[in-house]
């Protein structure tokens, strides 16, 4: 397979997965998939734990990531085994980090942030690789460090591109209300714009904007990390590694830095947001990166070798646990409950 299908097979399938989630996830039915009954009410009914389509996006995103990672790295001969490493590692800080910094940010204690984690696992990577290289050095299976740099960027990418699929679903990082928007964004948006239903998702209990049209500033995020995440693809199988990896991260950091001026939700005081100032630190770091990380001498990247790493079934069986972890950590909503009551229908009995 050609560098150049695979990438528009990834398109194609954005493309329509962006089609349907834009149009039906900011329903009040997309909040909610199912309602876990785990303690009784005085009145004999059931307290229920829900669980939402914001932590199935959202694990589905990082299993999508993680896949990636190990689809370009084994695509220029690199071990499953080490890339696994470094991704568990960065998974190790990065996820935690994803609450903590929203907590020091935001103050409160049950909201998670992507900008956040992603800062934290640019910091931890460069660590990362140098350190399990001093391991792996006495067997001469060194990691390529500008090409891992580029495959997590594209990761990375991807992952936030699909991951605003479930900010759609819950309502969070909402953008202005299109009447207050200047009138040019008017224009743009105003036969696509977002109108979200449903008074438990986030838009509507913290920003009263149900019913009100909004900026789609989720969609547009997404549009724009995959665009970039496709491009970082290319130019990796293309064994250009430095624009691999700028591409990707410019693009999403630097839009990170611009699309909050087009927000709504609450991202900390001061004009300009910790989020927007981590971006920023971003973009110099990954500057920093490219010119002092020397270019490797690898294999050129082989698609069919990338796609095939992934067919084994305990890599399958890891990412299944990866995703329900995920799913778990960011899916159990502790900002909406539910109330149960179960009944027998004596018709049918």
């Amino acid at each position: 397979m050609s560098p150049e299908v695979f990438v528009l097979s990834l398109a194609a399938l954005f493309a329509a997965l962006f089609a349907w989630g834009f149009r039906v996830l900011p329903n009040e039915g997309w909040q909610i998939i199912a309602a876990v009954p785990v303690s009784r009410d005085a009145d004999g009914g059931w307290k229920g734990l829900n669980l939402t389509y914001y932590g199935f996006f959202n694990a589905t995103a990082c299993a999508f990531s993680v896949a990636i990672i190990l689809l370009l790295m084994s695509a220029i001969g690199v071990a499953l085994l080490s890339t696994l490493i470094i991704v568990g590692v960065l998974l190790a800080f990065s996820v935690p980090a994803a609450k903590f910094v929203a907590r020091a940010v935001e103050g409160k204690r049950y909201t998670f942030t992507v900008g956040g984690a992603s800062f934290v696992g640019a910091l931890v990577l460069p660590c990362a690789i140098y350190f399990i290289n001093i391991f792996l050095r006495k067997s001469e299976t060194e990691i390529p460090a500008l090409p891992l740099f580029a495959a997590a960027g594209i990761a990375y990418a991807f992952g936030e591109g699909l991951g605003r699929l479930a900010c759609i679903s819950f309502g969070c990082c909402y953008g202005k209300p299109l009447r207050e928007s200047h009138p040019l964004l008017q224009r743009i948006f105003s036969r696509h714009c977002f109108v979200f239903t449903g008074n438990t998702k986030k838009v509507a209990y913290e920003g009263a904007l149900v019913g009100s049209p909004v900026v789609p500033i989720q969609a547009v995020t997404a549009i724009v990390h995959a665009a970039a995440a496709l491009a970082g693809t290319y130019f990796f199988f293309k064994s250009n590694w430095g624009t691999a990896f700028i591409v990707p991260v410019f693009v999403t950091q630097g839009w990170r830095v611009a699309s909050e001026f087009f927000r709504a939700d609450y991202r900390g005081g001061g004009r300009i947001s910790a989020y927007q100032f981590m971006a920023a630190m971003s973009l110099i770091y990954s500057a920093a990166v490219v010119v002092f990380t020397p270019v490797p001498q690898v294999r050129e990247p082989d698609v069919l070798a990338g796609m095939s790493s992934l067919a084994s079934g305990w890599l399958v069986l890891l990412l299944q646990m990866l995703w329900v972890t995920i799913f778990l950590y960011t899916g159990r909503s502790m900002v909406t409950t539910a109330r149960l009551s179960f009944h027998v229908v004596r018709q049918r009995t």
